[in-house]
């Protein structure tokens, strides 16, 4: 724990602005988005959002701009990788030694089909209660690129959200001394808080979530199951939508 008062508000200053031009910000967008889609007329099941959406009319171009969003993933995990080494935290200390080993892969397949199936669940009643938006995993035209680049895309989420929001959020509320209760539920909360644009399904499943990563990482100091699982959630998703989604009824 660091207790020198000049490094402590040094910590605190860095998460903050860490925050801010991260995961932070896109939890604030979130509840933003979430707001205007309250505000609208009807439940919000009758509202829609995409994930990987396209945003620019000329194919390669949205492809550029999409592995652009790709690039911006991996440099948030980097940059909150990069502070903690910069402060003597190395990679390895996280659980994220060169290459995940066979068991971290076990078991993040395992995480992933303990969370998936119940996700879903999730999902379909909050929906069906009106208290979440009708989700697009993939809204991306049928091109050559499209399942490419929605790996990467899932790949990429999965390295920056539990880089921020396990390695290194709950590794900094340590050293500032907060409980490691404490520092799992600001580490869910924080997951949570981003994905308030899907509605409250969305948050309260991705805070149930975070709860069981930020415990699961605290009992084996392993990140590599935690990134494993979340890929393999995120791609399944994206790709299974964007490819099946028409042959499965019973999606919103």
């Amino acid at each position: 724990m660091v207790t020198d008062p000049q490094q402590r508000r040094a910590l605190v200053v860095e998460i903050v602005v860490l925050l801010a031009v991260t995961l932070g910000l896109s939890g604030l967008r979130s509840l933003l988005a979430l707001l205007d889609a309250l505000l609208a007329p009807g439940s919000l099941a009758d509202q829609s959002v995409a994930i990987n959406a396209p945003v620019r009319r000329t194919e390669l171009l949205d492809l550029a701009y999409q592995l652009t969003g790709v690039t911006q993933l991996l440099a948030w995990g980097a940059l909150g990788g990069y502070l903690l080494w910069r402060g003597g935290i190395a990679p390895r200390d996280l659980g994220l030694g060169r290459q995940p080993t066979g068991r971290d892969a076990g078991l993040g397949v395992g995480l992933a089909a303990v969370i998936g199936v119940p996700g879903l669940g999730l999902y379909l009643l909050a929906h069906a209660a009106g208290l979440n938006l009708t989700v697009l995993p993939s809204a991306l035209a049928d091109t050559w690129w499209r399942v490419p680049v929605l790996v990467a895309s899932a790949v990429a989420n999965a390295l920056a959200e539990e880089l921020l929001v396990v390695g290194y959020l709950i590794t900094r509320l340590r050293q500032l001394g907060s409980g490691e209760g404490g520092a799992v539920l600001a580490s869910a909360a924080l997951r949570g808080s981003y994905h308030l644009y899907q509605g409250f399904g969305g948050f309260l499943g991705n805070l149930v979530m975070g709860l069981g990563f930020g415990r699961l990482w605290q009992r084996t100091n392993r990140l590599w199951p935690l990134i494993t699982a979340h890929a393999l959630l995120d791609t399944v998703t994206f790709v299974g939508y964007a490819l099946l989604h028409s042959h499965i009824i019973w999606l919103p």
